[in-house]
């Protein structure tokens, strides 16, 4: 079973999202705090997640309460072997996601949605980022790239309805909403799995 974590998710639409694919896809979904929003029963039914009872959920206060009751995840992030057990995805990875070798149990690593994942755990773990490649990013590698893909937006980026960053000038998508990356990357590791449909 993959895990798939989200740090610090902001938007409960994109987390309602996720928690549909994972259902779908048999993944484990790892919410950690702080939440941008409530996950109470009133919440979750208003929001129409009628699936969210059949969804393996687990919520946790803060990224150290998540390693200390996933010794398992902490121990694929201080691997640091060739292929790594836990993928940090972000902006400023070096490999691309579809590059990496998925195995049962990984852990898809996502943050949250007006920032990603920390800055610290990311030069830490260099070895364990990677990056879904978009129109007009094959600038972006390594160190320097988490610096240029974390400075403020430029004026001609707006967000669209579904959270994408679009360049109005030429009505493209700049970058993925959550929900979207999400999708993308596990159904690449459903697929190196072996999932039946995926080639």
């Amino acid at each position: 079973m993959l895990n798939v974590v989200l740090v610090e998710p902001e938007i409960p639409a994109n987390t309602g999202n996720i928690g549909r694919t994972c259902v779908l896809a048999g993944a484990r979904l790892h919410l950690v705090g702080p939440l941008g929003f409530s996950l109470n029963e009133k919440a979750t039914r208003r929001a129409g997640l009628h699936y969210w009872q059949s969804l393996d959920v687990t919520s946790y206060a803060s990224w150290q309460e998540f390693l200390a009751r996933n010794p398992e995840a902490g121990a694929a992030l201080a691997a640091g072997t060739p292929e790594p057990r836990m993928h940090l995805l972000t902006k400023a990875g070096a490999r691309v996601y579809s590059d990496a070798r998925y195995h049962d149990g990984d852990w898809l690593v996502f943050g949250k949605e007006s920032a990603g994942l920390d800055r610290e755990l990311l030069l830490a773990h260099p070895n364990l980022c990677e990056r879904i490649p978009m129109r007009g990013d094959d600038a972006l590698t390594g160190a320097d790239a988490w610096h240029k893909s974390h400075e403020k937006l430029h004026p001609e980026l707006e967000r669209d309805i579904c959270g994408n960053f679009v360049d109005a000038r030429e009505g493209v998508v700049a970058s993925l909403n959550l929900s979207n990356a999400v999708a993308i990357v596990l159904f690449e590791a459903m697929r190196q799995l072996g999932w039946p449909g995926l080639r």
